[in-house]
């Protein structure tokens, strides 16, 4: 009799297919690219350009070494995604504001 008095629960197939938690072809579940089944993705760890290059200073006026450094909006890019260390993303961080202080680099993007 107690069975009866509690809520019903929802069958299981009320989950819309391809769902976030699903497993479904898109989700990156289970299965999928990256997952337990799927396959190994290795990264390659990133190693400092300044550094094996040998680059003590980074000179502010070079704008084609330094739009390398800089998003297409004009954003300083992390170093988490440049993989350069973190004395030279200081140096690098010093010379793009210096560049763009003296109009060698846009502030921002133009829209």
């Amino acid at each position: 009799m107690s069975d009866e008095t509690t809520t019903p629960k929802a069958p299981e197939s009320a989950a819309p297919a391809g769902g976030p938690r699903s497993g479904g072809p898109r989700s990156g579940g289970p299965g999928g690219p990256g997952g337990p089944g799927g396959r190994k993705f290795f990264r390659r760890k990133k190693v400092c350009k300044f550094c094996t290059e040998k680059i003590d200073a980074i000179p502010y006026r070079d704008v084609r070494l330094l739009q390398g450094f800089v998003a297409e909006r004009g954003k300083i890019v992390p170093r988490r995604l440049t993989g350069v260390c973190t004395t030279h993303q200081r140096r690098l961080t010093r010379a793009i504001k210096q560049a763009r202080n003296i109009a060698l680099l846009p502030f921002a993007a133009r829209y």
